[in-house]
C-alpha cells in the first residue's frame, strides 16, 4: 500500500507568540519632542517674565543640543539644501549687522538672541519632528498653554486683578504681568489658530469628540483674546483666520464665518463683555491727528525714528541692539519717555520704550536692507512654500491637511503681528517654534509631511 504523505505539523516554537504592544511604545521614539513641549509650556511660569534667559530659553537650548546629538550619534543627514538655505539666510544679515555695529561686543547678545529665535530653534523643530503626529503634539501644547493663560486672563478681568487699563485693573495678561501685556494675547492667539485648524480639518482616525471640542475651544479663546485689549493681535488673528478659511473652501469658509460672527455678537453684544472698552480700543488705531491714544502716537514716533536710522545707515543699519542708543537722536520731541504699567500684582512702574514695536522697522533700522532682505526673504519663502504644499495636499486628499492649516495660519499671524510688535519678553522663543512648525510643513521631505 502506498504511503500517504502528510505535511508536517508546524512546531509551536516556529510560531512566535504575539507580543502585546505597550501603549507607551510609540512614545519611546518621541522623547526628543520633550524639550520642544517644555519650550512651549514654560513661558507660562512667572519667572519667565524676566525676558531672556528664562526656563523656556533653557529648554530651547536643550532642544538644539538634542538635535545636534542625534545628528552626530545617528549620523543622519541634516537639513536639505533648500531648507538650509531658507533657514540659514537670516544669519547673514545678523552677522553683518553685528560686525558693522559701532560696538560689536555690545551687539553680541543681540546676535545670539536672533540666531536662537530665527535660525537654531526653527531648524531644531524641523529636524526633531518625525511626522505629522509629532507636529500635532507640539501644536496641542500651544492649545494647552492658550487655555491655561486664557482662563487666568478671564479671571483677572472678572475679579479686577489684571493689568491697569483706563484706570481699572481689568486687562487680561495671564501670568506674564503688566510688563509684557502682549504675552497672554500672543499665546492665546497661537492656541486659537491651532484649535481652529483642527476644527476645520480634523485628522483622520481622530476620536469623534475632537472636532466639537476644537470648535468650542476656538470660540472660547475669543474671550481672553478680546479682553487682552491688544489691537495688533486682534488684527493678526483676524487675518490668519481669514487666510485659513480661504484655504478650506468657500462653503466651509462662509459657514465658519457665520458661526464666529454669531459668537462675537453673543459674547460682546449679548453679554456685554467689555463692549464699550473694546470699541474705544479699536477706534484708537486711527486716531493719530485728533486726540490720539498716547500709545499710538508713541508707536508712530518710534516708527519714524527707525526709518531715520535706516536712512542714515541704509545698507547695514546702526547695528544689533542699537535702537535704544540711537532712539533719542532720531525721534521727535513728542515721544514720551516710557509707558506706565501697573496692576496684576505689580506696583506702578515706568517702562522705557526700547524698540519701535514693529519687527520690520526694527530690522531695517538695526540691520539695514541686507538684514531685512535676508529675514523677510526667508519668511516669505516659508509662507509661500507652506501655502503651496497645503493646496497640493488638499487637492490630493493627504491626511495631514490639518497640519498645513496650522502652519499657514501661524505663519500668517506672525507675519502680520510683526507689523505691530517685535521680539522681546518670555514668548519670544515661541516665535521660533512657530517658524519651525511652518518650515517643517513647507520644507520637510514629502514622506514625513504626508504621514498621518
Amino acid at each position: 500500500m502506498a504511503a500517504v504523505l502528510t505535511p508536517p505539523v508546524p512546531s509551536p516554537v516556529a510560531e512566535p507568540a504575539a507580543v502585546p504592544r505597550s501603549r507607551w511604545a510609540g512614545w519611546r521614539g518621541r522623547w526628543p519632542l520633550l524639550p520642544l513641549i517644555a519650550t512651549v509650556l514654560l513661558p507660562a511660569l512667572p519667572y519667565g517674565n524676566s525676558g531672556g534667559g528664562g526656563p523656556a530659553d533653557v529648554a530651547s537650548g536643550i532642544a538644539v543640543l538634542v538635535c545636534v546629538g542625534r545628528l552626530l550619534y545617528l549620523r543622519r543627514r541634516p537639513l536639505s539644501a533648500p531648507a538650509a538655505l531658507v533657514l540659514g539666510l537670516p544669519a547673514v544679515g545678523f552677522a553683518v549687522a553685528a560686525v558693522t555695529a559701532a560696538d560689536p561686543a555690545a551687539a553680541l547678545p543681540g546676535l545670539v538672541r536672533y540666531l536662537q529665535v530665527f535660525v537654531l530653534v526653527p531648524a531644531a523643530v524641523v529636524l526633531l519632528l518625525k511626522d505629522a503626529y509629532g507636529f500635532r503634539i507640539v501644536a496641542g501644547s500651544l492649545v494647552l498653554l492658550a487655555v491655561v493663560q486664557g482662563v487666568t486672563g478671564v479671571h483677572q478681568y472678572v475679579t479686577g486683578t489684571g493689568a491697569s487699563y483706563m484706570g481699572e485693573d481689568i486687562r487680561a495678561v495671564g501670568t506674564f504681568g503688566p510688563s509684557d501685556v502682549m504675552g497672554m494675547a500672543t499665546v492665546v492667539a497661537y492656541g486659537l489658530l491651532a484649535a481652529a485648524a483642527c476644527a476645520l480639518r480634523t485628522p483622520r482616525n481622530a476620536p469623534a469628540w475632537l472636532r466639537p471640542c476644537a470648535a468650542v475651544l476656538t470660540v472660547a479663546l475669543i474671550v481672553p483674546l478680546t479682553l487682552s485689549f491688544s489691537r495688533g493681535v486682534w488684527i493678526a488673528t483676524a487675518a490668519a483666520v481669514l487666510v485659513a478659511l480661504a484655504l478650506t473652501g468657500r462653503r466651509q469658509a462662509l459657514t465658519s464665518l457665520a458661526v464666529l460672527g454669531a459668537a462675537g455678537v453673543v459674547l460682546v453684544g449679548g453679554f456685554g463683555i467689555g463692549s464699550e472698552l473694546i470699541a474705544d480700543r479699536a477706534a484708537s488705531v486711527t486716531q493719530v491727528t485728533s486726540t490720539p491714544d498716547r500709545s499710538v502716537s508713541d508707536r508712530y514716533a518710534m516708527w519714524n525714528a527707525a526709518g531715520a536710522m535706516w536712512r542714515e545707515q541704509p545698507a547695514a543699519g546702526v547695528g544689533l541692539k542699537g535702537f535704544p542708543d540711537h532712539r533719542d537722536g532720531h525721534a521727535s520731541i513728542g515721544l514720551s519717555s516710557g509707558s506706565d504699567t501697573a496692576g496684576a500684582g505689580q506696583e506702578f512702574r515706568r517702562q522705557a520704550l526700547l524698540s519701535p514695536h514693529n519687527m520690520y522697522l526694527l530690522v531695517l533700522g538695526e540691520q539695514g536692507l541686507i538684514g531685512l532682505t535676508a529675514l523677510v526673504g526667508s519668511w516669505a519663502a516659508v509662507l509661500v512654500g507652506a501655502i503651496r504644499r497645503l493646496v497640493l495636499a488638499r487637492s490630493r486628499g493627504h491626511a495631514a491637511v490639518d497640519c498645513g492649516l496650522v502652519a499657514v495660519a501661524l505663519m500668517t499671524w506672525q507675519s502680520v503681528n510683526f507689523l505691530y510688535a517685535d521680539i522681546g519678553g518670555p514668548t519670544t522663543v515661541l516665535g521660533g517654534v512657530v517658524l519651525g512648525l511652518a518650515a517643517w510643513w513647507a520644507l520637510a521631505e514629502p514622506d514625513r509631511v504626508s504621514a498621518a
